[in-house]
């Protein structure tokens, strides 16, 4: 395919030609570059945490001074307060002390992919001074911080789901489809079984037996196997019905003349004629994994705290009291809205460019 060659394919120029699929596209290259870079972004190294805030409401930035002057931004700490009246906690600015806000400043230490070493921010605040752009949660960490560090987990274990059941579903549905006959028919009824699991409860009792003492990384990486192992049967039976059409075609039934090898025409004839359904199906099966990651955080049963996912962040937001008084708790919810619409959106118009139906429409 020439599809991400913009001078030869059309279906690109096509595709940017959609300003909302494009839109959406530069929506998750900014995600993408805020946790790539997260280390950058952040404000707080991700075991900050000031326990005598916890809650604290996002920080004040204010640019303009007392004299209604234009100025640097600056902010004030929040000072806790108990007010014996409605036996509430309050928290109030504390106006004697201006901090102001400095951009590229020096930090932590730390390694950017164990390549070199980096030791500034993009944004800090003056010594003393407390920068909270998305405030804090229960035990005193910034949200802000905690969402970029989460959402490398988040946004990132949906590719590596696909990496392990997309080969897998591509070949397996290719073998299947191929050679046809009674293997075909015990690989399908496989398949079938697979399918026929109710995944996210399989999910749930999979995470739920998890060894306690496993560290988020090994927690991560059986969930995305979990998920993977899941997630190739439906896609192994849809390649698998493509072969059957795909393998009647002359250029096939040439390659067999030659004495082309079942593994050759199998990779080398047939499947690369389903790399447009590939593409669509990762395009639309990314929100799925990203979904189920969250889902399975939200629950407990996924990346466990003190580690960040976007779904055990929002698990805090389940509360009423934290919904009405602390909305700021519902931001890594609103992302992963953002992100699978984001996905979805584009997933379509690329579904809509390569299907061969809409094009005969048009």
């Amino acid at each position: 395919m020439k599809f991400f060659d913009l001078e030869r394919s059309p279906e690109l120029r096509q595709f940017l030609k959609d300003k909302i699929s494009v839109l959406a596209l530069l929506v998750l290259v900014i995600l993408y570059i805020a946790i790539l870079f997260a280390d950058f972004f952040a404000v707080y190294d991700k075991n900050y945490s000031k326990r005598s805030l916890s809650y604290s409401p996002p920080s004040n930035v204010y640019f303009i001074d007392e004299l209604g002057e234009f100025t640097k931004p600056y902010t004030y700490n929040w000072v806790r307060t108990f007010n014996k009246d409605t036996l509430s906690i309050e928290y109030k600015q504390d106006r004697e002390h201006k901090y102001y806000l400095k951009f590229f400043t020096r930090g932590f230490e730390y390694k950017f992919l164990g390549l070199f070493k980096c030791t500034r921010h993009f944004v800090g605040v003056e010594n003393g001074g407390e920068l909270y752009l998305l405030g804090l949660d229960i035990n005193g960490r910034d949200n802000f911080s905690r969402i970029l560090y989460g959402g490398r987990i988040s946004l990132t274990i949906g590719f590596l789901a696909l990496f392990i059941s997309f080969p897998i579903g591509l070949l397996y549905g290719g073998i299947s489809g191929y050679i046809g006959g009674v293997l075909d028919n015990i690989m399908m009824r496989f398949a079938e079984a697979i399918m026929s699991i109710p995944s996210f409860y399989l999910l749930i009792i999979l995470a739920a037996i998890l060894p306690s003492g496993m560290t988020s990384s090994q927690r991560f990486t059986l969930i995305t196997v979990i998920l993977a192992f899941i997630g190739w049967a439906g896609f192994a039976r849809v390649v698998r019905g493509m072969v059957l059409s795909i393998k009647t075609q002359d250029y096939v039934k040439s390659a067999i003349t030659t004495g082309c090898s079942k593994s050759r025409i199998i990779l080398k004839h047939i499947l690369p004629q389903t790399s447009s359904y590939v593409i669509i199906a990762m395009a639309l099966s990314v929100p799925s994994f990203i979904l189920a990651e969250s889902g399975l955080s939200f629950l407990g049963l996924g990346i466990q705290q003190p580690d960040a996912s976007w779904g055990n962040m929002l698990k805090e937001a389940q509360e009423f009291a934290n919904i009405i008084y602390r909305p700021w708790l519902l931001t890594p919810g609103f992302l992963i809205f953002v992100a699978v619409l984001s996905y979805n959106l584009i997933g379509d118009t690329i579904r809509d460019i390569l299907d061969p139906k809409s094009k005969i429409k048009t």
